[in-house]
């Protein structure tokens, strides 16, 4: 019997960003240089084949740092930590190395800026999320307030109103978080930004990317965990933007053929932290069952790359 024709629309960007990337060489240098196991502390990136895959490297995935030997170095994962976490390895003389996305670098410095010119913080963000985490955690307990959405803004205790700055969670909806801030703005106008947007690059590239490709297709995959923030915000974005059936998948085992009956076209995109090689894993299931016709939806090149910590470069 013949295949069915399917049109396969490939997003672009999709997938690992620089921050992942870094990250994960991070772990791979490390047991390069100082052997296995080398701990890391929460999964470096919110993906299971990732994980796996450094695990089988020699990688060592642990929650807190009391469960990490002295004598082994340990990595702090992409999304960030609280102070209390590098001060307390330093305590210990650990040798540790710091894998946080140089984008939630720059939220924590920018929060310690304002607070150093005595404003209290809001974070747009997650609770539980580790980046978010690891972002109040900056400062001290109390000096930064979390909001995950405009009705949080209305109910906010904050100590004066005319000293208050807000940083974001950086993998969020671009859209919901602009509902946020407009709640911020009206309630305090006096209240601080960003310089630049905190969301990054890649969270926004890969939003923009979705958006354009949703309202062509009967049905939107997202490859990516279920407990990575911009690969469920991917799903919400092709959901809203006029896609009918958008799920996330972690790999192509996942996906509900039966849900996708009689579909004549589908989009295919990643969060920031899937490998390609799991999005190719999807296509070759489509392409086994379809005569499929692929067609990329392209909206931004990136280039972006950010450098691994010196310690990693210099020799041991």
């Amino acid at each position: 019997m013949s295949k069915a024709p399917l049109t396969l629309y490939l997003a672009a960007p999709r997938g690992f960003c620089a921050g992942v990337d870094r990250a994960i060489k991070i772990v791979e240098m490390a047991i390069e240089k100082w052997g296995a196991p080398v701990y890391v502390r929460h999964e470096i990136v919110h993906n299971k084949f990732v994980v796996d895959g450094l695990r089988d490297k020699g990688a060592v995935f642990v929650e807190e740092l009391s469960e990490c030997p002295d004598d082994r170095p340990v990595i702090f994962s992409a999304h960030g930590v609280p102070k209390s976490v590098p001060n307390a390895a330093q305590a210990r003389n650990m040798v540790f190395v710091d894998a946080t996305c140089p984008l939630v670098s720059k939220v924590h410095i920018e929060a310690q800026r304002h607070s150093d010119a005595g404003l209290q913080m809001i974070m747009i963000g997650h609770e539980g999320h580790p980046e978010t985490v690891g972002t109040m955690g900056q400062l001290p307990e109390g000096e930064v307030l979390l909001v995950e959405t405009p009705q949080d803004v209305a109910k906010v205790q904050v100590r004066d109103p005319l000293k208050l700055a807000y940083v974001t969670q950086t993998t969020l909806s671009v859209d919901d978080t602009a509902d946020i801030v407009a709640a911020l703005n009206a309630r305090f106008p006096a209240i601080v930004g960003p310089h630049k947007e905190d969301i990054c690059y890649a969270t926004t590239n890969r939003q923009e990317a979705v958006k354009a490709m949703a309202p062509k297709c009967d049905a939107m995959l997202v490859v990516g965990a279920p407990n990575s923030s911009n690969s469920k915000r991917l799903v919400e974005v092709g959901a809203r933007a006029g896609c009918s059936y958008a799920q996330l998948v972690q790999r192509a085992d996942d996906i509900d053929w039966r849900a996708l009956d009689g579909i004549k076209s589908i989009g295919i995109t990643a969060g920031a932290s899937a490998p390609e090689v799991l999005i190719n894993e999807v296509i070759d299931a489509f392409k086994s069952r379809y005569a499929v016709t692929e067609e990329l939806i392209e909206t931004a090149i990136e280039n972006v790359e950010f450098k691994v910590p010196r310690v990693l470069r210099v020799p041991a």
